[in-house]
C-alpha cells in the first residue's frame, strides 16, 4: 500500500485552492450581503461573548500576576532558599490568581462605594433643584427680551408655532409609540442582565485561562509550528509579540492616563468649588479613555450641566479644563503612552472615525491600536518590498521627489531644470 505524504504537491495544491474559494466566497458574500454576514457576525459574537469577557479579564489581570509572583514571591523563596519545585509553583499560581480576583473585586466595590453614592446625591440634587435652573433660564430669557423689545414679537411667533407643534406630536406621536418604549426599555434591563450573566461566567473562564495561561500559550505555538513553516510561524510569533506589546501598552497607559486625570479633575474642580465636582470628574476620567474626542464628549456636558448652576463656575472649570487636557495630550499622555501607538495625528481622528462609526464606543477605544498593529504591518511590507527592489529606505529621500532613476535607482529632486527638462524631451519626442 503506497504511503500517504501530507506534503505532497497534489494536497498542498488542494488546500490552496480549497482556501482560494473559501475566500472568493467571502469576498463575495462581503461586497453582496454585507448585512448577512454581519448579522451571522453579531450572532456568533453574543454566542462566545463570555468567553471574549473571560479573555479579556484575563488579558487585563495577567500583569497583576506576574508582579506578584516574578517580583514579589520567587525573589523571597531564592532569598530563603526555598526550592521551587513543580507543586509549588502550581500553588503559587492558585494563590496569585486568588489575590489577584480579591484586588480586583476590592478595587471595583472600592470605587463603587466611593463614587456610586456621590453621583446618586448629584442626580437627585440636579432633579431637586431643576425648577430652579428652568426658572434661571426663564428670568434670562426675559431680561433679554425685556432689553430687545422686537425680539419679543419673533419669539412669541416662534413659541405659538413650536407649540402647536408640540402638541400635535404629543398627540399624535409620542403616545402611540409609549407602547415601543417600554419594550425597549424592557428589552434594556434584559441586556443588562445578559451583560452581568457574561462578565460572571467571563470571570469563572478567566480562571482557567489564568491558572495555565503558559500552557495555552504554548498549544497555540504548537500549533502554529506543526502547520506552518519555521519561518513564517517565527513570524506570526513575533507578530502577535507586538500586538501584544501595542495592546497591552496602549489600554493600560490609557486606563492609568484617564484615572490620574479624572483625580486631578476632582482636586481641581473641589478647590475651585465648582458643583458637582464627583460627578463632572468620573465623566471627564471615563471619556478621557477614548483617545482626541473622549475629553470633549466628557467636557461638553459637564459644561452645560455647571452652566444651568451657575455660568461664572462653567467658565473656570471650561478654563480647567482646556489647561488639564493641555497637560494631558502634551506632557502626560506621550509619557505614560509613549511611542506606543507609533501613528500620527491624523491616522488617530481616522482610526477613531472609522472604529467608531462601525463598532460603536469600543470601536473608538481600539480603534487606535488597531490601526497602529495594521500600519506596522504595512510598514514591515513596504520596507521589505522597497529592499527588494533596492530603493531607499529613509522617507527623507523621498522628500521633494520628482523620479527614480531607472538605471542608477537613486532618487531625483524636483527642480525647475528638471521641469525644463521633461518639456524639452516631450518637444523632441513630437
Amino acid at each position: 500500500m503506497k504511503k500517504f505524504h501530507w506534503d505532497s504537491k497534489y494536497l498542498q495544491g488542494g488546500i490552496s485552492a480549497f482556501l482560494v474559494i473559501c475566500a472568493s466566497l467571502l469576498f463575495y458574500f462581503g461586497i453582496f450581503h454585507m448585512s448577512t454576514l454581519l448579522n451571522g457576525l453579531k450572532v456568533m459574537g453574543n454566542i462566545m461573548m463570555p468567553v471574549i469577557c473571560g479573555f479579556a479579564i484575563a488579558y487585563v489581570l495577567v500583569p497583576v500576576i506576574n508582579f506578584l509572583e516574578n517580583k514579589l514571591i520567587f525573589p523571597f523563596m531564592k532569598k530563603q532558599k526555598i526550592a521551587v519545585t513543580k507543586r509549588k509553583t502550581r500553588v503559587i499560581r492558585y494563590i496569585c490568581v486568588l489575590i489577584t480576583l480579591v484586588l480586583a473585586g476590592y478595587l471595583i466595590y472600592a470605587l463603587i462605594a466611593m463614587i456610586v453614592p456621590s453621583i446618586l446625591e448629584s442626580v437627585i440634587s440636579i432633579i431637586y433643584n431643576s425648577p430652579r435652573y428652568i426658572q434661571n433660564i426663564g428670568n434670562w430669557i426675559e431680561n433679554l427680551l425685556e432689553n430687545n423689545p422686537q425680539w419679543g414679537v419673533t419669539a412669541i411667533d416662534l413659541f405659538d408655532k413650536f407649540s402647536a407643534q408640540a402638541e400635535l406630536w404629543l398627540t399624535q406621536d409620542l403616545l402611540p409609540q409609549l407602547r415601543n418604549v417600554l419594550q425597549q426599555l424592557s428589552s434594556s434591563i434584559v441586556d443588562v442582565l445578559i451583560f452581568f450573566k457574561n462578565i460572571l461566567i467571563g470571570a469563572i473562564i478567566s480562571i482557567y485561562l489564568l491558572v495555565d495561561k503558559e500552557g495555552f500559550v504554548a498549544q497555540g505555538k504548537m500549533f502554529l509550528y506543526s502547520a506552518l513553516s519555521l519561518g513564517k510561524a517565527n513570524q506570526i510569533i513575533r507578530n502577535l509579540r507586538f500586538v501584544h506589546k501595542t495592546f497591552g501598552g496602549f489600554i493600560s497607559g490609557k486606563i492609568i492616563d484617564s484615572l490620574i486625570i479624572g483625580g486631578l479633575c476632582y482636586i481641581g474642580t473641589s478647590i475651585l468649588n465648582i458643583p458637582y465636582a464627583i460627578l463632572v470628574s468620573v465623566v471627564v476620567g471615563v471619556t478621557n479613555v477614548i483617545p482626541f474626542f473622549g475629553p470633549y464628549l466628557g467636557a461638553i456636558p459637564s459644561a452645560f450641566l455647571i452652566l444651568l448652576v451657575s455660568p461664572v463656575h462653567c467658565l473656570y472649570f471650561v478654563i480647567f479644563i482646556v489647561i488639564l487636557q493641555q497637560f494631558d495630550g502634551n506632557i502626560l499622555g506621550p509619557k505614560i503612552l509613549g511611542e506606543s501607538t507609533g501613528l500620527s495625528s491624523f491616522m488617530v481622528i481616522v482610526s477613531i472615525l472609522l472604529f467608531g462609526g462601525i463598532f460603536g464606543i469600543l470601536g473608538m477605544f481600539i480603534g487606535v491600536p488597531v490601526c497602529a498593529v495594521i500600519y506596522a504591518a504595512l510598514k514591515v511590507w513596504r520596507e521589505k518590498s522597497l529592499d527588494k527592489k533596492e530603493l531607499p529606505l529613509e522617507i527623507s529621500e523621498y522628500m521633494n521627489i520628482d523620479h527614480v532613476d531607472e538605471t542608477t535607482l537613486q532618487p531625483i529632486f524636483w527642480s525647475e531644470e528638471t521641469e525644463e527638462t521633461k518639456s524639452d524631451e516631450m518637444k523632441k519626442d513630437r
